[in-house]
């Protein structure tokens, strides 16, 4: 007899709802990038958390999900708050005031190659492999050559900003670890809700002390952005991403982070006549092939007793 192991594979739901994903993160990168022409980074950050935190909220007391009372999950959250919330969203939206949204997106989909060396470092059962390491390798040389090797020499403000825009995605990447420490067994909208509500109590006090106090008083144009990046693209986003995750497993949900790059390119090229020097398309297609390089999987011969 020939005991067949199950791999995960993408339906056409699977596909559908990935898609979707995709579509409305890559147009958070936009939606960002106009608020700020009239908040300052820390306030666009307090919006994003503290108005996605209540939705999430209003959903898990409706739902009437179990809520923890451990001091340690709440440590948890906290931690979550603050590094998957609070320090990102803040690099990467500062990092959008100097560079386009486009390239914040493709150095955005780094995420993943930081987040299998932050698991090979902290967590035992995450080794790093031969794959692994050549897919991350050819996805770092994606990122050097889509910043430019002389961002790297010359630290100018729009290198500063690409930077930034690195460095959250390692504060993604240390999330997930603590993730996997600290917040297992709950259930996936609790954890969001929590860790939402740790960020805003960040976030809504420093943008007070840093960018002045937060008005209610914005333009039309800017409470649009506001909600789809706050509603949207965080609150209603991650109640899908979870929806993907069970449907496609997280190897394949990691595909997203290549899906979003050419959204992102595409709304800053129309909307804001942004134009992408060549070397960040090549750096896209280099870094792409390292994570379809992590993503693939090893083929396993059937087990026969």
């Amino acid at each position: 007899m020939t005991i067949a192991i199950p791999q995960k594979t993408l339906s056409t739901r699977a596909w559908a709802e990935l898609g979707l994903l995709s579509l409305i993160w890559g147009g958070s990168f936009l939606s960002i990038r106009i608020a700020l022409d009239e908040i300052g980074p820390l306030t666009a950050v307090a919006h994003r958390v503290g108005w996605a935190a209540l939705i999430l909220w209003t959903y898990v007391i409706l739902r009437r999900l179990p809520l923890p009372r451990s001091p340690r999950v709440w440590i948890g959250f906290a931690g979550m708050g603050l590094l998957n919330n609070a320090i990102p969203f803040t690099l990467m939206a500062w990092g959008q005031l100097h560079i386009e949204t486009g390239l914040t997106a493709i150095l955005n989909a780094s995420t993943a190659l930081f987040g299998v060396l932050a698991a090979a470092l902290f967590l035992s059962d995450e080794r790093l492999t031969w794959r692994k390491l050549s897919g991350v390798s050819l996805g770092f040389a994606g990122v050097v050559i889509a910043i430019g090797p002389q961002a790297l020499a010359s630290f100018d403000i729009r290198s500063l900003g690409q930077l930034a825009v690195i460095g959250g995605t390692v504060s993604y990447a240390l999330a997930g670890v603590w993730a996997r420490k600290m917040l297992g067994g709950l259930t996936p909208q609790v954890a969001t809700a929590g860790m939402l509500t740790s960020s805003a109590l960040i976030m809504i006090p420093l943008a007070h002390i840093v960018d002045g106090p937060m008005t209610l008083d914005l333009t039309p144009r800017t409470w649009a952005a506001i909600g789809y990046y706050a509603v949207v693209a965080t609150a209603v986003a991650y109640l899908l991403y979870y929806r993907v995750l069970a449907m496609a497993g997280s190897g394949n949900l990691m595909l997203v982070t290549l899906m979003v790059a050419p959204v992102a390119i595409t709304l800053g090229a129309i909307v804001l006549n942004e134009d992408l020097p060549p070397r960040a398309y090549a750096g896209f297609v280099i870094l792409a092939a390292g994570l379809l390089i992590l993503n693939r999987r090893r083929t396993r011969p059937p087990l026969r007793p």
